[in-house]
């Protein structure tokens, strides 16, 4: 995981309609940018969800969501249609800033090890600087513990 106080890698990755978008372009605003492991499957729903139900609230505080996860940019589109998401859901199959945010570790799963997406939340200012970071991250209580940390 990357340190507070220190830029923000930038990136380059198509969204789920295929537009591509950078850090960059959302200079100016704050930006939560969360990495989750999967589309569709329990916790990444939740959160997901969490974060579409409160979008207006992140807005109104100039802020913007944006998920990213190893999966295909047809997945995230089926995973924004099914669920109405309103935000960017970037696909990183090539883990090019999954691997830049250093998220992606060694998981244990019922004593088995294997290579994944570890949820991570990553607040970035106006400037592009990380101010906040956490990889231990509860999927349902993470929209509102951000919105709760931009107010």
């Amino acid at each position: 995981m990357l340190s507070t106080g220190f830029a923000a890698p930038n990136f380059s990755l198509p969204d789920q309609n295929g537009i591509i978008h950078t850090l960059d372009e959302f200079r100016g605003k704050k930006v939560i940018l969360y990495f989750y492991p999967k589309d569709n499957t329990a916790g990444c729903t939740k959160q997901a969800c969490g974060f579409g139900e409160r979008f207006d609230q992140f807005k109104n505080l100039n802020a913007v969501v944006i998920g990213v996860s190893k999966d295909s940019v047809k997945s995230h589109k089926n995973f924004e249609m099914k669920y109405n998401l309103p935000f960017l859901l970037l696909s990183d199959p090539e883990r090019t800033c999954i691997e830049a945010y250093d998220v992606w570790k060694e998981k244990k799963n019922y004593g088995k090890i294997t290579m994944g997406v570890v949820r991570t939340t990553y607040l970035i200012d106006e400037d592009g600087v990380i101010i906040y970071a956490s990889d231990k991250v509860k999927a349902a209580e993470n929209p509102e513990q951000m919105l709760e940390m931009l107010k």
